[in-house]
């Protein structure tokens, strides 16, 4: 028995090690990223609060467990990941980006996800639990709940649902965020792109679920202007 034990000891030394490497190796790629992108951390951190409060309400519906929803939170802030390979003449341009500039942009996607591909093979972390998460939201939080979003034209439940509740989480905050191309918008008017985008861009469930937590005031909305 001790034995065993001591084996089981050395099991869960080793699973924690693997999961404070990955961790770390998730802050320093949200380092690299902060300093190309134009989004601001408060940014980052409101959508993924809102991405794992989604995720919270919907668990019981699909049957996640506390793992998967902390997972959304940890790998939300790395959707743009590909972001960091976009020049900033088109990244950090301050008006509409042309088509071939937006094809351009439209790669950030695969970018990412051949990105975080590297990355868990250098750190060895390919056996992590819910990897396929991180790789999914880098990869597909710009598909489209119609088929009309990129980078493989997926639609409806074929979008794997962590893309689709980081899609509104992120789209909802970026809605009020200051971009070089335009001044932020108030709560109100950012509720109503979520309703227009609603079964269109945007998986209608997951929209519902985001508007009954606003209702009922368990959102951590930011001050007006606070960035």
């Amino acid at each position: 028995l001790d034995m065993v034990g001591h084996m089981i000891g050395l099991l869960v030394s080793n699973e924690k090690n693997v999961l404070e490497t990955l961790r770390a190796t998730v802050r320093a790629a949200m380092g690299f990223t902060h300093e190309r992108d134009p989004e601001t951390a408060g940014h980052i951190d409101r959508m993924s609060r809102y991405a794992r409060l989604i995720a919270r309400e919907l668990a019981p519906e699909y049957g996640f467990d506390d793992q998967f929803v902390e997972h959304i939170f940890l790998f939300s802030p790395l959707h743009d990941i590909g972001k960091i390979s976009i020049p900033d003449n088109v990244l950090l341009k301050a008006g509409k980006l042309d088509e071939q500039e937006f094809d351009l942009m439209k790669t950030h996607s695969k970018r990412g996800r051949d990105m975080i591909d590297k990355l868990l093979q250098n750190y060895g972390l390919d056996s992590v639990s819910y990897v396929d998460m991180l790789r999914n939201i880098a990869m597909h939080h710009h598909e489209a709940w119609d088929g009309s979003g990129y980078p493989d034209g997926l639609a409806g439940k074929a979008i794997p649902l962590e893309a689709r509740v980081l899609a509104v989480a992120d789209q909802f905050d970026a809605f009020m965020s200051d971009r070089p191309y335009r001044k932020g918008l108030g709560v109100p008017e950012a509720i109503d792109l979520l309703r227009e985008k609603s079964g269109q861009e945007l998986d209608s469930e997951v929209v519902d679920t985001f508007l009954a937590l606003f209702e009922a005031g368990k959102l951590p909305l930011p001050s007006p202007r606070s960035e």
